[in-house]
């Protein structure tokens, strides 16, 4: 029964030698010379102004989460697009309702203002 893994073992040593050796060989090589201004943090060429432990606003966390619940929404309605034919009017009834609570959530956050940036 080992006698199965002997190949997977030897694979997984050459991509650990080939790793190990492509880094290196890419420090053996490399011409890179670090100076001050290289070392610099570097953003849109501005220097960094104040804390960089800063808290964010809420609302940029409300987006996000947003964000992922209609990303979420959109992966529902393919795949409930694709079985469209096949998951009938329990199915039909089953995505209203759920559009429905996101619709209601939408409109909820819209009139709270979380999609306002100030």
């Amino acid at each position: 029964m080992q006698r199965h893994y002997i190949p997977v073992l030897i694979l997984f040593a050459l991509s650990l030698v080939n790793a190990v050796a492509l880094v290196g060989l890419s420090h053996l090589v490399s011409t890179f010379r670090p100076t001050h201004v290289k070392k610099a943090a570097y953003e849109s060429g501005i220097p960094a102004l104040g804390d960089t432990r800063e808290r964010f606003a809420v609302n940029y966390y409300v987006v996000a989460m947003l964000f992922l619940l209609f990303d979420v929404e959109v992966v529902f309605l393919f795949t409930w697009g694709a079985v469209f034919n096949r998951v009938g009017l329990f199915g039909y009834v089953a995505i209203l309702l759920f559009l429905f609570v996101l619709v209601v959530g939408l409109l909820y956050e819209w009139k709270k203002g979380a999609l306002e940036w100030d």
